[in-house]
């Protein structure tokens, strides 16, 4: 009896120890997991997509009005001109801080919650037609000219790497990964590569933690040190975010003089944006959002009227500011007169619970309710995907969240377009594979340039001689292996420095035009006539003695908004001393030859190919393109130009 008692007692020990172990091992898995009601997390979602509708649709009424000086201390500024767009519309309208968005919610209904950078750069391509600017644009056209993410972004290909776009568009990845702070973080980082790069992508990640984390905390000083935390060693924001915090501090009632200090600190002093126009540069523009957020303490009004008042690119800190506190407060801090705007508009729900698709090729109206309740389904399968689960506690459904969550970007090895180089020039291009770095080996097959080969992830080397290439990049892990082809095409000297004579439109009033045969891409030439008269514009070379040619290389240089490319294109050689056409002329990439600043591209190699002529003499020649100027720059009048960069000339 004492035996069976006495294993009775020694039963209940070892239950009770196990009770308690597995009491220890629940303890530890919620230190890495929160619960988030579902109903609550939907609700935040919604308000966090209105919340941007009303910081786009108030602050496009102060986009670019306050530069130099701020706005004036008198608040609430009030909608303006957008009430015409809303009553037109009768609800909310797209807009570039929401519809890239939109795009991207499409994109992870079609091919799961990881999209590809093959799979964003075709949405890109077929809805990305107008209405793009700055680093989207530069972006959106080299997926045009044949290269894909994140070549479209990086700072050796992207003119506008370092500008606002990313911030701007890239919110909907933490607001799916509501707590999985390091998920949402490279999450963001990886979409925001596509267009842009260095320190233009570090805003983008700042927000990205503060919208993650915004879904539990709730303070809006450790939001923005959180947002600090994710940010690289060095890191350029993180400096200037510590910098408008201690100016807060000293200053806490003049914002006006935090505002000059910090214009002067990041307008007008970097040599890369030293007094560019549009002001869009990521820090200046991350800077004054961080200030909204700080004066404005955590109120919906106030920080919607401090981004605006800030100036510069104003519209795009209203919608993410404004977004981020719908995370943080939720729906009913958003005041109701900016969510029904219009008097007399009999609207049961806030912006009529429309959304007009003014601005993407191929999107279509919607509710904003359902687009809302779109995001938070991509929400849930992230977390349900990224070891969470959905469990019930007093009748109420709840994530538990794991906030340990990583974010792998998907394996992928995609087409190169073909490469144009010169005998004894370096080449290098970058060959992207995503997932966890080293865990694929990447190797070349087949006829490539002598000395050729990947080294730190590029395809590297200086081929020696001349001729045409064609071989396969090979990257393989433990399960999986992708191939694609690569064409390199290599000429023979650039003969272009020989020529006795430059021949361009001497009607242009620049007449720098060795710019041209320099070597160098960092000038361009703008062929900007005294008249407003569209001309032909020529340029080409003359030889006192006939060569034998074949290719042209022609690089556009960098097209400006209103002007600045060809709208027709042909190419030309000098026979007994008549130009006459060429006939067959292939040009790769595809030329842009619509009179239109869309998808103009910015310092492309073109390269084209024609039979073999005998001549003195080779140009190309087009009629010049323009467009009709906005209200700030009508004064200048129409004007009709061509940009160029470089022009080389190859012999067979």
């Amino acid at each position: 009896m004492f035996k069976l008692k006495t294993s009775i007692l020694l039963f209940l020990v070892l239950l009770v120890g196990i009770i308690n172990a597995f009491g220890q091992l629940k303890t530890d898995q919620e230190l890495h997991s929160k619960l988030l009601s579902v109903e609550e997390y939907k609700s935040a979602v919604y308000a966090s997509w209105l919340g941007q509708i009303v910081g786009n649709t108030y602050g496009l009424n102060y986009e670019f009005r306050f530069i130099d000086d701020p706005g004036p201390n008198e608040f609430p500024y009030g909608y303006d001109w957008t009430l015409d767009l809303l009553r037109k519309y009768n609800g909310a309208f797209s807009d570039d801080d929401t519809d890239i968005e939109y795009m991207y919610l499409t994109q992870m209904e079609k091919h799961g919650i990881d999209p590809t950078y093959a799979q964003l750069a075709e949405a890109w391509k077929y809805h990305v037609r107008e209405k793009v600017w700055c680093a989207n644009r530069a972006a959106v056209t080299l997926m045009h000219a044949g290269h894909f993410p994140p070549v479209t972004g990086s700072k050796d290909f992207n003119t506008q790497w370092m500008q606002i776009d990313a911030q701007l568009v890239n919110e909907i990845w933490a607001v799916t990964a509501p707590g999985m702070l390091d998920y949402a973080v490279d999450k963001s980082e990886f979409a925001a590569r596509i267009t842009n790069d260095s320190f233009g992508l570090e805003p983008t990640l700042h927000y990205a933690a503060m919208y993650s984390s915004a879904f539990f905390e709730k303070d809006i000083h450790k939001l923005i040190d959180i947002g600090i935390s994710v940010l690289p060693p060095n890191s350029r924001f993180a400096k200037i975010v510590e910098h408008v915090k201690s100016l807060y501090l000293e200053y806490p009632n003049d914002w006006q003089t935090v505002r000059r200090i910090v214009k002067e600190h990041y307008y007008v002093s970097e040599d890369y944006n030293k007094h560019a126009w549009p002001p869009i540069d990521a820090n200046l523009n991350g800077a004054f959002g961080i200030m909204a957020l700080l004066y404005g303490e955590g109120d919906f009004q106030k920080t919607l009227d401090y981004s605006c008042a800030f100036g510069m690119d104003a519209d795009n800190q209203a919608a993410t500011m404004c977004g981020l506190l719908g995370i943080v407060n939720g729906f009913k801090t958003i005041p109701e007169d900016l969510l029904f705007p219009l008097e007399n508009a009999e609207w049961e729900k806030p912006f009529n619970d429309f959304y007009k698709m003014v601005t993407r090729e191929g999107l279509e109206d919607a509710k904003i309710s359902d687009l809302a309740e779109r995001i938070s389904q991509q929400g849930e399968d992230i977390i349900l995907t990224n070891g969470g689960k959905i469990i019930e506690k007093d009748g109420e459904k709840y994530y538990r969240i794991n906030l340990a969550a990583e974010f792998v970007a998907p394996f992928e090895l995609n087409p190169l377009p073909d490469f144009y180089v010169e005998v004894n020039k370096p080449f290098s291009y970058p060959i992207y594979t995503g997932g966890k770095s080293g865990e694929f080996e990447v190797i070349l097959s087949g006829n490539t340039p002598s000395g050729f080969e990947i080294i730190n992830g590029n395809l590297s080397g200086t081929p020696n001689k001349s001729g045409k290439f064609n071989f396969r990049i090979i990257a393989t892990s433990a399960e999986e292996e992708k191939v694609i082809d690569v064409n390199i095409l290599v000429h023979s000297k650039n003969i272009a420095a020989e020529a006795d004579e430059i021949l361009f439109n001497k009607n242009a009033s620049d007449k720098n035009i060795e710019i041209l045969r320099d070597g160098s891409k960092e000038q361009t030439y703008y062929s900007i006539k005294r008249n407003a008269e569209r001309e032909l514009d020529f340029y080409g070379y003359k030889w006192n003695e006939a060569r034998k040619i074949s290719a042209i290389s022609f690089n556009n240089g960098i097209p400006q908004e209103f002007c600045g490319w060809f709208t027709s294109f042909e190419v030309e050689y000098l026979a007994n001393g008549t130009w006459t056409k060429i006939e067959d002329v292939k040009i790769s990439p595809e030329m842009n030859l619509e009179n239109s600043q869309w998808l103009k591209p910015s310092l492309i190699d073109y390269e084209i190919s024609f039979a073999e002529v005998y001549t003195e003499g080779i140009r190309i020649i087009g009629l010049s393109g323009g467009i009709e100027k906005d209200a700030a720059n009508a004064h200048l009048g129409m004007q009709y130009y061509t940009a160029i960069s470089e022009l080389r000339v190859f012999e067979k």
